[in-house]
């Protein structure tokens, strides 16, 4: 509880908070009481089709994270020493991470500022015989440059593209699904994201010919899924590969919540919008930005991101919200800068315009079930550490 000057208290607000939206009890429940609650079972089925209907991905395999879903991708990648995949810096560390981990050297590329995805004139100038892979990040839930991706690769049909979309299931580009857009995609169901299961993720295929060798890495290097399918008549190991699969009681959790998409992409862009309307049009007068939605991208609605002048006065906002008992956040540090990023880069590379965003980006308290009354409190709290910040 937060008591102000004049002796009312207010609940805290926090940044996030994952909610209950229609039948996970009862399906979790079930999943325990069938005795199945090991990777592969029915209710991770269900989930995993309607996502594979979602997006037209040829296979969705939940894994246990988003950042098991990067790593699986990785190792389809078959990696060769000298090899190089290219990052945007403005992420999180995983996105990395998880070729590092499989060999590869790291390509730092920088964002581009309208919706802070991966900017193409920079990786125009990365791109060179040693690349396998482009990973874009979809930030916030709204499509990166696409068009202009496609064009920086249209002379290397040989770099796989493979989309982060952590942040944006069920958003689109020109009508196209996030996540149909390469040739592997990655979605995340992290407690923090618009569809949980605590910890989960999955990997969408979306080229026919990974799907065999995807199921064979993805259940402990064996054929084990062609024999339940019937195809072998018994089953070994054949690759490598790692136990990537999503226990049934998360996949029960997860197939209740994207049930729900509708009521929870409803409520999503609820509390964007009333957000929207109530900051867009002070954005000039109070000296921040909001983020721009291009007209041929429908979002996700993951998060409101805000940028504020500079980090002294992003900082000095963020203190003001927190002491008032709400508590936004700011995002990346620019990988390019960490020490492994360092380690692990191929060579170094200036990502000038992530370094900026960093400083000056805040992203207020953004959850399902936020009601009004607490967004006009937020509203009102980050207008008056903007305030306040400007005097000093």
């Amino acid at each position: 509880m937060n008591e102000t000057a004049e002796g009312n208290v207010f609940p805290q607000i926090p940044f996030n908070q994952a909610a209950v939206e229609g039948r996970e009890l009862e399906y979790v429940r079930s999943a325990i009481e069938s005795g199945h609650t090991s990777s592969g079972g029915p209710f991770s089925a269900r989930a995993g089709a309607i996502l594979a209907e979602a997006t037209g991905a040829k296979e969705v395999l939940l894994t246990t994270s988003c950042t098991s879903a990067l790593e699986l991708s990785a190792m389809m990648l078959d990696l060769l020493p000298g090899d190089t995949v290219i990052v945007p810096s403005f992420t999180f560390t995983t996105t990395a991470l998880a070729f590092a981990r499989q060999g590869a050297r790291l390509l730092f590329c920088d964002i581009e500022p309208r919706t802070l995805g991966l900017d193409p004139q920079h990786l125009a100038t990365l791109l060179d015989e040693t690349v396998r892979a482009v990973v874009p990040v979809h930030y916030a839930g709204v499509a990166c440059d696409v068009e202009g991706i496609r064009k920086a690769l249209a002379e290397w049909p040989d770099v796989s593209v493979i989309e982060d979309n952590a942040h944006g299931l069920f958003a689109s580009w020109r009508g196209e699904p996030l996540g149909s857009l390469g040739r592997f995609a990655t979605q995340s169901f992290h407690e923090t994201k618009n569809f949980v299961c605590g910890e989960g993720g999955a990997l969408l295929l979306n080229d026919s010919n990974d799907v065999d060798r995807a199921r064979v890495l993805y259940d402990k290097g064996t054929n084990r899924r062609a024999f339940m399918l019937g195809q072998v008549d018994k089953y070994s190991w054949k690759d490598t590969g790692s136990s990537f699969g999503l226990s049934d009681a998360l996949g029960a959790y997860l197939l209740a919540q994207v049930e729900q998409r509708d009521v929870i992409q409803g409520k999503r862009r609820e509390v964007y919008e009333r957000y929207e309307q109530s900051l867009a049009p002070l954005a000039g007068e109070f000296g921040f930005e909001v983020a721009d939605l291009p007209p041929d991208r429908t979002s996700a609605y993951h998060m409101f991101y805000l940028l504020l002048p500079d980090r002294q006065s992003r900082n000095a906002v963020l203190d003001h919200m927190r002491g008032s008992g709400i508590q936004p956040t700011f995002h990346y540090v620019p990988l390019h800068s960490s020490d492994a990023g360092r380690s692990f880069a191929a060579r170094t590379t200036d990502c000038p315009v992530s370094d900026d965003i960093s400083g000056r980006l805040l992203r207020l308290p953004f959850y399902n079930n936020l009601s009004s009354t607490d967004i006009d409190r937020v509203v009102a709290s980050f207008l008056e550490a903007v305030s306040t910040a400007a005097r000093r």
